[in-house]
């Protein structure tokens, strides 16, 4: 009889579940998504980043930690700031 491999037929947060990573990677992919919008919008707006500082009331390390997709320490209230510093506003919901 053939051996069977864990992982064939389930899906890829299955995998992620079993290794005990999916919510790590999960904040790790929702931080890339906000660094890049948040870095489109200054592009966009034509904010450098010590100007978007200024904005926030923060040092330019800050900025470059909340623009880092890599930095999943970036705070709640950091975020709302950065929206508001755009013009907008954090929009976050529980499916």
């Amino acid at each position: 009889m053939p051996k069977k491999h864990k992982n064939i037929g389930s899906d890829f947060d299955d995998f992620l579940h079993e290794e005990g990573i999916l919510g790590e990677v999960e904040a790790l992919a929702v931080k890339e998504i906000v660094s890049h919008q948040l870095e489109e919008l200054m592009n966009e707006q034509k904010i450098t980043k010590m100007e978007m500082a200024k904005r926030m009331g923060t040092s330019r390390s800050a900025v470059d930690r909340l623009l880092d997709p890599h930095n999943s320490s970036v705070s709640l209230k950091t975020l709302f700031k950065a929206a508001a510093s755009l013009g907008r506003k954090l929009n976050i919901q529980i499916a």
